[in-house]
């Protein structure tokens, strides 16, 4: 079990949240794996606008930087000259980000490994960044106030984000930025997911995280959150989960219907969540609309068993699952651990100490899950096999996301920013 660790968290708004292996896979397949590409690890630095680009496997060590926020003056500049962008852009920063700018939630690269395209919470949109000069190809304003998590297609051409204010999910042409669709979600939507082979887009609402309503008493509080499924061409709704019902099903009454960081198997059948306040992760059937399993694991005696205290209202948040769908790698952010979990016995493994981990994915071989610890600036690899620590490297301030992508084979970075 890691240290007990004294934490002064702020309140905070709107989530974190979650790599899908499989989609984690596709998204790398999709930027293509050929001549004259390099497959790496995307690493956001949320606090100081830069993106870490890594080695996808072995020692995962840092190949370049790019700054998502050449832009900054121009965009402080546009919120100071409007009352309620400023208004926003301030409580996104005392709130969201404990004090801290939001400059780069998520992010993925193009086909052609050329530029990555960043959503920027702060200022409320996304952006193309060129890789080889670090200067912006096209932005586009998302609808509201504040940007977050983003998905890519499988055949890389288009990225859906969450307009978190808006209640809806936006997609772009990922090569030119121009809106392709849209649709509308619950309440502060959250993380995407492209399903099916593309077919479909899951989007998973969370509702709002800043209050300090947490007691289950008060969970009605929180708004209207629910898991909207649309079909990826039509932006149609095709079905909608309101695992409130689900959860009150199984005896989980108390529990919250907030679906946070999730995990598909590889053929879609089973959905593995996170929800607010719970420290382990539910099974879902899709087909037969269920919850089938709920795994808890161990709590670190030194989390502050305050509710309010928790981040975004999470307790355990990042879950990534290996490619051949036998394991589980779950980030114990506010207990300080990693841990890899059997899927088939839901047995966990060894308790990786971590600081505040917020992420997890997969590293590009399949054989590690790459866990963000926020808290410690690192990153740090746990083999699936063994559930140990291999490795762990320094990145930038306040590492969340981490996503594959590809870059030119030669790149080490852009030349001008």
């Amino acid at each position: 079990m890691p240290a007990p660790r004294t934490r002064h968290l702020c309140s905070v708004a709107a989530a974190l949240v979650l790599t899908v292996a499989g989609q984690a896979t596709a998204a790398s397949a999709a930027t293509g794996a050929s001549d004259g590409l390099r497959e790496v690890l995307f690493v956001g630095n949320n606090w100081d606008g830069t993106a870490d680009v890594i080695r996808s496997t072995g020692d995962f060590a840092r190949i370049g930087r790019v700054n998502v926020i050449p832009d900054k003056q121009q965009r402080i500049a546009e919120i100071n000259a409007d009352p309620i962008k400023w208004i926003y852009y301030t409580s996104i920063r005392d709130q969201v980000g404990e004090g801290h700018d939001q400059y780069v939630d998520d992010m993925y690269s193009t086909p052609d490994g050329g530029s990555v395209v960043v959503s920027r919470p702060s200022f409320a949109d996304v952006v193309s960044i060129d890789l080889a000069t670090g200067r912006v190809n096209w932005r586009f304003p998302v609808a509201g106030y504040r940007a977050d998590h983003m998905a890519v297609s499988p055949d890389g051409t288009r990225v859906a984000v969450s307009a978190s204010t808006a209640n809806k999910v936006q997609v772009l042409d990922i090569r030119t930025g121009e809106e392709v669709g849209e649709f509308a979600t619950g309440d502060k939507p959250h993380e995407n997911v492209f399903t099916d082979g593309g077919r479909y887009i899951w989007n998973m609402s969370i509702g709002e995280v800043t209050t300090s309503l947490d007691s289950p008493g008060w969970d009605w509080t929180k708004g209207d959150r629910h898991i909207t499924v649309v079909d990826a061409s039509t932006f149609k709704q095709v079905r909608t989960i309101d695992m409130r019902d689900r959860l009150n099903a199984i005896g989980l009454k108390d529990f919250s219907d907030a679906v946070r960081p999730a995990a598909f198997t590889p053929d879609w059948s089973k959905l593995y969540f996170q929800v607010s306040f719970f420290n382990g992760f539910l099974e879902y059937d899709v087909a037969a609309d269920r919850i089938t399993r709920v795994k808890t694991l161990p709590g670190n005696p030194g989390t502050d068993p305050d509710r309010t205290t928790w981040l975004l209202d999470s307790r355990h948040h990042g879950v990534a699952m290996n490619p051949e769908g036998t394991k589980l790698c779950v980030a114990g952010t506010m207990d300080d651990y990693a841990t890899v979990v059997d899927r088939s016995s839901l047995q966990e493994g060894p308790l990786v100490p971590a600081v505040k981990p917020y992420w997890a994915t997969v590293s590009g071989d399949g054989k590690d899950c790459i866990v963000s610890e926020s808290g410690a600036d690192q990153i740090t690899a746990i083999d699936f096999a063994t559930g140990r620590k291999v490795a762990s490297v320094p990145v930038g301030d306040h590492p969340q996301r981490v996503r594959l992508g590809h870059v030119q084979a030669d790149w080490t970075g852009p030349t001008a920013g």
